[in-house]
């Protein structure tokens, strides 16, 4: 379904999509699978990066977070009767530290709509209109396009006369690729929120919205079936788009971890260390190896050889 007020997102994703494509073709084939689906993942990594420094403020909210943790929990162990004033003194915490929760939401929530424009776009091009940034020559291009034998604009759904005559693939071949894309995006899907989870649990063990996100990743292999509607273009979208969070998780976490130091920090601080303890060593052997110096005490005269003063 078609939503209008997202009809200018349709459009800028569309014509990325052709610029993106008109790019390719000078090393490509103008008509290939591959510069139609590479096409894809370039425009997913340039969302990417420019969503980037919301996911930097994202870690930097979470980091917020695990320093409050402490002042949450006492507010809530006094206020545990109390549910209202506790929501308030914890938005107050929130407030007086610059911390808003929502942004740890913000990039998967600006995703959501380039997800749609993309599929709207995508289902556009198979039925052969030629909108959002298409020609028909163009949009008759990636329409016949094929990955793998399957089409690029080409559902599981589609009945196999539609994928041989139309698209001119072979049906079974065609639901097969379809078949294996969507278990990759539901295996992706589920490593991706199996690695944010785990960062969560360690930074807040106490979260009440644990238990429900940790449900949600289990139920996430099944988001494949979901991928059976969808086009292949918007397969390889939401997997290109998992590969990179992974990815990007990956590289931050690493960069800040739990503990609050990186692990630059925690070389610099072994190196301090063993030059510590170096120095320490050093310092035993000198004195060590200084010349000790003994105390003698008087001996005491008999009386017979004591002058008197």
């Amino acid at each position: 379904m078609e939503l209008a007020w997202l009809s200018p997102l349709y459009n800028v994703v569309g014509h990325a999509l052709a610029w993106i494509h008109a790019g390719l073709s000078f090393v490509l084939p103008h008509d290939s699978g591959w510069a139609w689906g590479l096409s894809i993942v370039l425009l997913t990594v340039a969302m990417r990066i420019i969503l980037f420094p919301l996911f930097v403020k994202q870690m930097n909210t979470q980091r917020k977070m695990q320093d409050l943790q402490p002042q949450i929990q006492k507010v809530r162990e006094r206020y545990k009767h109390d549910k209202q004033r506790q929501q308030q003194e914890q938005m107050k915490l929130f407030q007086e530290s610059g911390t808003n929760p929502m942004m740890g939401c913000l990039p998967i929530l600006l995703q959501m709509p380039v997800f749609f424009a993309l599929f709207q776009v995508l289902r556009s091009v198979a039925e052969g209109h030629a909108r959002y940034g298409f020609s028909q020559e163009l949009a008759d291009s990636a329409r016949e396009a094929l990955i793998f034998g399957a089409p690029v604009a080409a559902t599981f759904t589609m009945p196999a006369d539609v994928l041989q005559n139309d698209f001119g693939a072979s049906p079974i071949l065609a639901k097969v690729v379809i078949a294996v894309a969507c278990a990759i995006m539901g295996l992706t899907t589920f490593l991706t929120m199996r690695q944010g989870i785990k960062r969560s649990m360690s930074q807040m063990p106490d979260n009440p919205m644990m238990q429900p996100q940790k449900i949600m990743m289990y139920l996430a292999p099944g988001f494949g079936l979901f991928g059976l509607a969808m086009p292949v273009g918007v397969l390889i979208y939401w997997v290109s788009n998992n590969v990179w969070t992974m990815a990007q998780q990956h590289y931050l976490y690493k960069r800040n971890p739990i503990g609050g130091k990186s692990a630059k920090d925690d070389k610099s601080a072994e190196k301090s260390s063993a030059n510590g303890r170096g120095t320490t060593r050093g310092a035993d052997t000198a004195e060590d190896e200084a010349p000790k110096i003994e105390r003698r005490q008087p001996r005491k005269q008999p009386r017979a050889k004591r002058r008197p003063k």
